[in-house]
């Protein structure tokens, strides 16, 4: 007999759907109860598709690449935190091998960051002048899945602040070869100017976004430019600017300006209809299994529940092209003890996932 899970719910379809009850059978989701007879195993709670972390880097530590036992504990962590999706936002790993592995979250992989020399972490990045970013943007697309990462900005020691990394020339015809390649381009980018180029080339999203301003919104929701605002990151921007005090004052005080204001900045965005979606930042100098923390921190710049909770499910499943709770779909998907969308605090305990069809 095969085995079949019966989840008995309310399975959460969107934002304003819900189902009472759902199988799992050969690891795909039905609304149909299964006929003839089956080993079934009873799932109780509220049903959300797997969490979505859309800013994540397995396989990346503060020193640069890690092993692949690392990179497995990394994704192991985000799995037990729900997210069963991760959109890699740019690694030196290769870390394809993830995907062939049952157990673990699937990955969107976005190659590795692509930035200007001695203009970001050391060991993270492709480092190319100008003249060589569409070349290497046409190698990333190529390599990643579907994405492909710039840096937008960083410290300029000779300006003494944040200022964008390209001539938004070349910028734009590094963002249409990615198009080219059938690949979407988001950016790390915490200043303001950095964002007005890269709306003006055509990008498709911008990871932070603490810059955006009256102007970059409009054109942003104009435009269809999502954001992933990284929250829990942006809460360190205080300890990354403190060594730059004395020598780099404008960029300290500019850091702050960006933190203090990072709610507003993300509210200004909704509120313009601008797509906002869940990233942690994992990776690097922040730890895995953030997501549940990332949902409560846009409930401060004004989301419900039910537009935050959207913002790492429904919603950002449909932004990348992955299916949620739909009849037929491979079955990724957490269930919780009580409703989320009461007290989205309640994603930070889950009581089981499913993942591939198989409790985990």
């Amino acid at each position: 007999m095969a085995q079949v899970l019966h989840l008995t719910g309310p399975v959460l379809v969107g934002p304003e759907e819900e189902r009472p009850e759902a199988w799992v059978l050969g690891g795909r989701l039905t609304y149909e109860r299964p006929a003839g007879d089956h080993d079934v195993t009873p799932v109780a709670g509220w049903v959300l598709p797997g969490l979505v972390d859309a800013h994540c880097h397995v396989g990346l530590v503060a020193t640069g690449a890690t092993d692949a036992e690392t990179s497995e504990q990394q994704a192991l962590t985000d799995r037990e935190a729900g997210a069963l999706l991760i959109r890699d936002a740019g690694s030196p790993a290769d870390t394809r091998w993830v995907d062939d592995r049952a157990d673990l979250p699937r990955i969107i992989r976005a190659g590795r960051h692509i930035a200007r020399p001695k203009r970001y972490i050391r060991n993270f990045a492709w480092e190319v002048e100008p003249e060589d970013l569409v070349e290497r943007v046409r190698l990333e697309a190529r390599a990643g899945d579907g994405w492909v990462k710039l840096v937008g900005d960083w410290i300029d020691r000779e300006v003494g602040d944040l200022a964008p990394c390209w001539p938004v020339d070349v910028l734009t015809e590094a963002v249409a070869a990615a198009h080219d390649e059938g690949a979407r381009v988001t950016a790390h980018c915490f200043g303001e100017q950095s964002l007005h180029d890269f709306a003006a080339a055509g990008t498709d999203c911008i990871e932070h976004a603490t810059g955006l301003v009256p102007e970059s919104i409009e054109a942003f929701a104009r435009q269809g430019v999502a954001i992933v605002p990284t929250l829990v990151n942006i809460d360190t921007f205080p300890q990354i600017a403190e060594p730059a005090r004395e020598k780099f004052p404008q960029y300290h005080r500019h850091m702050l300006d960006l933190h203090e204001r990072r709610y507003d900045t993300v509210a200004a965005a909704r509120e313009a209809g601008v797509p906002v979606f869940v990233g942690t930042d994992a990776g690097g100098s922040l730890p895995h299994g953030l997501v549940a923390e990332e949902v409560e921190r846009l409930t401060r710049c004004g989301f419900s529940p039910v537009e935050a909770i959207g913002a790492a499910t429904w919603g950002a499943r449909e932004w990348l092209g992955r299916p949620g709770l739909e009849e037929g779909a491979e079955a990724d998907l957490v269930v919780y003890s009580a409703d989320p969308r009461v007290d989205v605090g309640v994603l930070e305990y889950p009581t089981t996932i499913v993942l591939r069809g198989v409790i985990v």
